[in-house]
C-alpha cells in the first residue's frame, strides 16, 4: 500500500524517497571534522600573522625547500593566483623574498628570511598540537585507517584549488 500523497518527494521510479540527512551524509561530517581541524590551527596562526595558505608556503619553501611559485601551488594544492597572494603578502611582512632568475627575467626565486624561519618555529608547536590534538581521538589503527580512506576518496580527483 503506497503512503499518501503528502509523505515526501517522489524519486525517479515514482517510489516515495527518503529524505535527505544532513547529518548521517559522508561531505557534511568529511566537512565537519576539517572545519574543526582549521578553525583551532587558525586560531593559532593567527596570532602569528598568518593563515593556514601563508602558514604552507612558508612551509613549503621553509621545510621542503621549493622556491619556484609554481612548485610551491602544486605542492600545496593552490592555483597560482593564490600561491601570488600569499607570496605578496609574506614578501610585505618582511618574511620571505623574491628575485628574478639569473637566466630567466620571468621566473621568480622565493627565499625565507631569518623573520620567516623564526615564523616557522613559532607556528610549529601550535600545528603540532592541533595535530595531536586530532590524533589523540583515534587510535593507531584508526589513524592508518583513517588515511588510507582519505587517501581514496582523493585518488584520481584534482586537488587543485584556489584557497585552502
Amino acid at each position: 500500500m503506497r503512503p499518501p500523497i503528502d509523505s515526501g518527494p517522489l524519486g525517479p521510479e515514482g517510489d516515495f524517497m527518503t529524505p535527505y540527512r544532513l547529518h548521517a551524509s559522508l561531505g557534511y561530517n568529511l566537512s565537519l571534522a576539517a572545519r574543526l581541524q582549521e578553525r583551532r590551527l587558525d586560531d593559532g596562526l593567527k596570532t602569528l600573522g598568518l593563515t593556514r595558505t601563508t602558514w604552507c608556503v612558508l612551509l613549503a619553501a621553509g621545510n621542503e625547500g621549493l622556491s619556484q611559485p609554481s612548485d610551491i601551488a602544486r605542492f600545496i594544492g593552490i592555483d597560482r593566483t593564490a600561491t601570488s597572494r600569499a607570496l605578496r603578502h609574506l614578501e610585505t611582512e618582511g618574511l620571505l623574498t623574491r628575485e628574478n632568475g639569473d637566466a630567466d627575467k620571468r621566473t621568480t626565486r622565493v627565499s625565507l628570511t631569518a623573520l620567516g624561519h623564526k615564523r616557522i618555529a613559532e607556528g610549529t608547536p601550535l600545528a603540532e598540537a592541533n595535530n595531536r590534538a586530532m590524533k589523540a581521538k583515534l587510535s593507531s589503527d584508526d589513524q592508518r585507517a583513517l588515511f588510507q580512506l582519505l587517501g581514496k576518496l582523493t585518488a584520481g580527483e584534482d586537488t587543485q584549488f584556489s584557497r585552502f
